[in-house]
This record gives structure tokens, C-alpha cells and sequence, in this order.
């Protein structure tokens, strides 16, 4: 072994390595030269080194274990504490400190690290005789109640830990075959050894919170006890599932308290835990029919703090997951409370900045009660209208998605109700210059079940979409919605010509209005500027404007131009499939890769200009700067 010396600090034994010791293992320790600090102790030659625990071979690893063991037995005559200190460093050496490089975050929630953690490893269950297998099922279950640091310390233990995960292995699979050991006095250690290894407190929230969160690109902070958690609930899974378990007997202990902090480590950031989680409280809830209602109250309890108060907790997409499957086996009639459940707490979840986290979930749990009862349609669209998104175009995606789910359950007396409304907000969506929003919109025409619903009420739907449809297919800037526009016309059309007629006939009298208002504020602005060019101040005002030109019009109809006369135009259906296919060849076609420009900084004349052009719209016709 590499020689050593022990420095005592704060109650704990540190290992002192010479400087040479520690470049005789390079894998291990790397100098930090930033926070070199001599220790009297060690002498002048010791060094600062952090720890990459990703590189230690098993060989390197047994020697730290080995040298952490004998610190710890060193250090047993100095005072301890009774547990790990939180703001406690990492397994240091005068300015050492262990130190995980890369992969991913490890969470440090704070868990009651047993005192006495010398376990000694057991006979195995098999090869006791059946007089003493409930005894020692029972020890076994007592090992296990023994918690470790995983933490600020992950190399200590590192045989009693092996010991206790084996043991756990073991119960697993010895729950699993076998149903003879389910007897009373298994049931207060089982549910002992479960909230101790579990219930704790979290640690802070490392991840940003609200919109800012991506799921895809923020890593969440794993549980670094993981390694013993996952066999836990592995093993308690398994005696919830067991024929053998018996409810009646449970309650005792599986009560109203134990729920409520199996609710709490929801907020948990590790995914992994939060998928054992759920399946835990749904298994509870399908067991203890006495704690259903509790079980309901709290959730809604955590949603209503999410939506009004936090605006953040993790496992929001596993509460819902569980909610619809409960939502799924609600009796007909439904009760008022679900009623009052859905329209006060689960429609107002979609005005969340974090929805993307758990939209899938929601739209499901929505769709149930539809399915459930259909009279319950009219009051969710409308909310869906309430909370629709203004400036966050992502979000509108994700309603519209949901939008058309409804639609899919929807019964057509139903429809009928809400059809107005909602065609207005699906025409304003059509008209978005958001593509991906537009685009959305325009691919509820290619839903058979969505088309046969607007074919049914045409009269009232193509009044409400033919200015929107008509007016994009020649002026919004994306391709892709030109050709979807063109097959949305081309598909009204074939539902009823005549009325398709009347609706051009209708646009193409609402534009001449509009081009007749347009020519009388340009004859009403020509007498305002013969008002002012005939006022004696005139010149002198002018010239203390910025930009001013004395022989410039305050008014021009050079810029005031209508709409094209592409208004005038027929539409017919020929048109339609000529103008679609075209639009989908240009779709076809491959774009080339255009060299992108190089950073502009902001002073540059390039930008100035850029911003000059971007605001000339803001000024009126007379006054554009030269």
C-alpha cells in the first residue's frame, strides 16, 4: 500500500498521500494546482489533487477501500457526529477532495445514515429449515433497514454495502417463489424497512425551472444510493403484488401518513425513482380501497400548489399517468366531484409554462372523461378556448394537438355546440405566421372523422374559414402552407360549390369595401396635407422635424397600395389541383446549403441598416427617413 498519514478535522479522519504517491497513481488523482495548499502535517511536498472516481481501476478501487477502512478505524477515538454534515466536503486529503468527473449529476438527498453499519451477511432463506425461515426472513428484512452514504462518502461501506444489496436480491427472489412466509408479523418490518430506505428529505432543485426546462437537453440529478433504492422498491413491488398480501392485515401500517410521504418523494428529480413511484401508489390505490379518496384529495392538493402557487414539481406526468387510470375505471354516472376535478384543477393545468413536460398525460385524462360523459365537451372546449396561448406558438402546437384528440371522441350533437367558436380560433391559426401552427391547423383536413363533422354542418364552418384560406393562399411566406391551404379549398369546395361560390362572391365584396374605405382616407389625408401646405408656419415647423424636407407631401398614395387583383381572379376547381401541385413539387425540391453568414457585431453598418429597413413601416408614408 502507498504510505499514508491520517490528519483528524471537524471530527473526521483524512488520508494524507505524499505528493509521489499520488503521481504513482495518475488514474486516481489529478494535481489542482489552483487550490494548493501545504498541510504541516504531511510536510511541504503535499499537494493539492482532486479524485476521478470514473477511473479508478478495481485494483486502485481496493486500495482506496482499504485505506478508507483503516482511516475509519483510526479515527474512531476522535468525536464523530451522528451523521453526514451536509455542507461536509467530499473524502479529502489536505485540499483532496473525491471528486466525480463527467456523466451525469449525482442528487445528495439527505438520508439517515444508520450508525451501526457492521452488518454481517446471513445463512440464505434455501438452505434454513422451515422452523426457522420466518426468523430469519424477518433478520434479513432488519439488514436491510440499514442505510449507507452514497453521497459525500461513496467509497465507504463498500463491503457491508454489497452485503445488504445481495440480501436484497435474495428477498426478491424469495418473495417472488414463494407465498408461505406472508405472515402478520411480516408486515410491520416489510413497510419499516421500506420508509426508512426511502422517506427523506430531497435535495434543492437543480434544474431550471418553468419553460426554461428542456427535457431533452437539462439532464436530471440521478439519486446516487440508486443502487440500493431500485432493489427496495423492487422488493416492495413485489409483496404488493404477491396473491399471498393481504390488505386487511397492511392497513395497520400502509395508512393515511405513509401515503402522504410516498406522495412527497414525487418531487424527486431522478426519472427512475419517479417510475417505481407510480407504480407503487397505483398498486396501493387498486389494494386499499379505504385510502382511495385520501389518495385523490392529496394529488389534487399537489396540483393545485403547482398551478397557483410553485410552478414546479417533478412528477406531475407520473401523478397524471396514474390519474388516468383511475379516470378509466370512474362508474357511470360520474360523481360531481370528478366533474368539479376536471374543470377546476386539470383544464387549468394547460396555462403552466412546463406543460410540454407532462401534455401527453393531461390529453389523455381529458379524452377519458369525454369519453366518459360527452355533456362534459362543451365546458372543456371552452376552457381549452380560455387558456389558448397568445405568444407561446410550441404551446399552440400542443393545444391543437389535444384539440384534435377531442375531436376524435366527440359526438356530433356536441360538436354543433362548439363548432363556431372553435373554427374561429382554428382560422386564426391558420392565418399565424408560425408555420409549424399553421401547418397544424391546416392537417385537420386530412382527419376523415373531423371532415365528416365539418361536411355536416358546411353552412356555418366555410363562412367562418374561407377568409382565412383564401387570404394565406397568396400571402403567407411558407410553401408547405400554400399546398395545404389549395387542398383545403379544393375539399370545401367539392362539399358544396354553391355555397363555395357565395363565399368568394362574399371575400370579393368585403375587399372592394375595404379598397372604397381605403380610397377615402387617402382623399381625407390629401386635404389634411392641403390644410398644412397652406398654413404660414408650415416650412417652419418642418424644419425643426427630424428628417425634415419642406418640399416633401405630408401625405403620398405612392406606398398605400390595395390588395393585388389576384382577388378578382375565379376560383375554380381546376385551379385548385393545378395550384396544390405545384405547391407539393415545390415542397419536393431540395433547398441548397447556403453558407451562413459571419457574426455581425452590433455596431456594424450591415445591422444598422437591417434595423433601419426592419422599422420604416413604423413611420407614416411622409415621413420614411432618406
Amino acid at each position: 500500500l502507498p504510505k499514508c498519514s491520517l490528519l483528524f478535522t471537524d471530527g473526521q479522519a483524512l488520508l494524507l498521500f505524499s505528493t509521489a504517491t499520488m503521481l504513482k497513481m495518475p488514474g486516481i488523482f489529478k494535481r489542482d494546482d489552483e487550490s494548493c495548499e501545504g498541510s504541516n502535517d504531511a510536510g511541504k511536498d503535499n499537494l493539492a489533487f482532486d479524485v476521478d472516481l470514473n477511473s479508478v481501476s478495481d485494483s486502485e478501487a481496493a486500495i482506496l477501500s482499504a485505506l478508507n477502512g483503516s482511516s475509519s478505524e483510526s479515527a474512531s477515538a476522535a468525536p464523530t457526529s451522528d451523521g453526514p454534515t451536509p455542507n461536509a466536503p467530499d473524502a479529502v486529503v489536505a485540499g483532496m477532495s473525491m471528486v466525480r468527473r463527467g456523466g451525469r449529476r449525482q442528487s445528495s438527498s439527505r438520508f439517515n445514515v444508520s450508525q451501526n453499519r457492521d452488518i454481517q451477511k446471513l445463512p440464505l432463506l434455501s438452505d434454513a429449515s422451515p422452523e426457522e425461515r420466518e426468523n430469519l426472513f424477518i433478520q434479513k428484512i432488519r439488514l436491510c433497514a440499514v442505510v449507507f452514504d452514497f453521497a459525500s462518502d461513496p467509497l465507504s461501506d463498500l463491503k457491508y454495502k454489497e452485503v445488504k444489496r445481495s440480501t436484497l436480491n435474495e428477498l426478491i427472489d424469495y418473495v417472488s417463489a414463494n407465498r408461505e412466509i406472508f405472515t402478520e408479523s411480516i408486515y410491520p418490518e416489510v413497510v419499516n424497512m421500506f420508509a426508512v430506505n426511502t422517506f427523506r428529505a430531497l435535495s434543492p432543485p437543480t434544474n431550471p425551472l418553468g419553460a426554461e426546462f428542456d427535457p431533452e437537453e437539462d439532464e436530471p440529478a440521478l439519486e446516487a444510493s440508486w443502487p440500493h433504492l431500485q432493489l427496495v422498491y423492487e422488493f416492495f413491488l413485489r409483496f404488493l403484488e404477491s396473491p399471498e398480501f393481504a390488505p386487511n392485515i397492511a392497513k395497520k401500517y400502509i395508512d393515511q401518513k405513509f401515503v402522504l410521504q410516498l406522495l412527497e418523494l414525487f418531487d424527486t428529480e431522478d426519472p427512475r425513482e419517479r417510475d417505481f413511484l407510480k407504480t407503487t401508489l397505483h398498486r396501493i390505490y387498486g389494494k386499499f380501497l379505504y385510502l382511495r379518496a385520501y389518495i385523490r384529495k392529496q394529488i389534487n392538493n399537489i396540483f393545485y400548489g403547482f398551478i397557483y402557487e410553485t410552478e414546479h414539481y417533478n412528477g406531475i406526468a407520473e401523478l397524471l399517468e396514474i390519474l388516468g387510470s383511475i379516470i378509466n375505471g370512474f362508474a357511470l354516472p360520474l360523481k360531481e366531484e370528478h366533474k368539479i376535478f376536471l374543470l377546476r384543477v386539470l383544464l387549468p393545468l394547460h396555462k403552466v409554462k412546463s406543460l410540454s413536460v407532462y401534455h401527453p398525460q393531461l390529453a389523455y385524462c381529458i379524452v377519458q372523461f369525454l369519453e366518459k360523459d360527452p355533456s362534459l365537451t362543451e365546458p372543456v372546449i371552452h376552457g381549452l378556448l380560455k387558456y389558448w396561448p397568445k405568444v407561446h406558438s410550441p404551446k399552440e402546437v400542443m393545444f391543437l394537438n389535444e384539440l384534435e384528440e377531442i375531436l376524435d371522441v366527440i359526438e356530433p350533437a356536441e360538436f354543433k355546440k362548439v363548432m363556431v367558436p372553435l373554427f374561429r380560433q382554428l382560422a386564426r391559426c391558420v392565418s399565424s405566421c408560425h408555420f409549424q401552427v399553421a401547418e397544424r391547423a391546416l392537417y385537420y383536413w386530412n382527419n376523415e372523422y373531423v371532415m365528416s363533422l365539418i361536411s355536416d354542418n358546411i353552412s356555418e364552418i366555410l363562412p367562418i374559414m374561407f377568409p382565412a384560406l383564401y387570404k394565406n393562399s397568396k400571402s403567407h411566406w411558407n410553401k408547405t402552407i400554400h399546398g395545404l391551404i389549395y387542398n383545403a379549398l379544393k375539399l370545401l369546395m367539392e362539399m358544396n360549390q354553391r355555397l363555395f361560390d357565395e363565399c368568394t362572391q362574399s371575400y370579393k365584396k368585403v375587399k372592394e369595401a375595404e379598397k372604397k374605405k381605403m380610397l377615402e382616407t387617402q382623399e381625407l389625408w390629401k386635404s389634411v396635407e392641403k390644410l398644412a401646405l397652406s398654413n404660414p408656419h408650415y416650412k417652419e415647423v418642418v424644419s425643426t422635424m427630424p428628417h425634415g424636407d419642406e418640399d416633401a407631401p405630408v401625405y403620398t398614395t405612392e406606398n398605400a397600395t390595395c390588395d393585388s387583383n389576384d382577388d378578382n381572379l375565379p376560383i375554380t376547381r381546376d385551379m385548385l389541383e393545378k395550384e396544390a401541385a405545384a405547391a407539393k413539387e415545390e415542397m419536393g425540391k431540395e433547398r441548397p446549403i447556403l453558407k451562413s453568414d459571419p457574426v455581425l457585431d452590433s455596431g456594424s453598418k450591415t445591422l444598422q441598416e437591417s434595423f433601419r429597413h426592419h422599422h420604416l413601416s413604423s413611420f407614416p408614408p411622409d415621413m420614411k427617413p432618406n
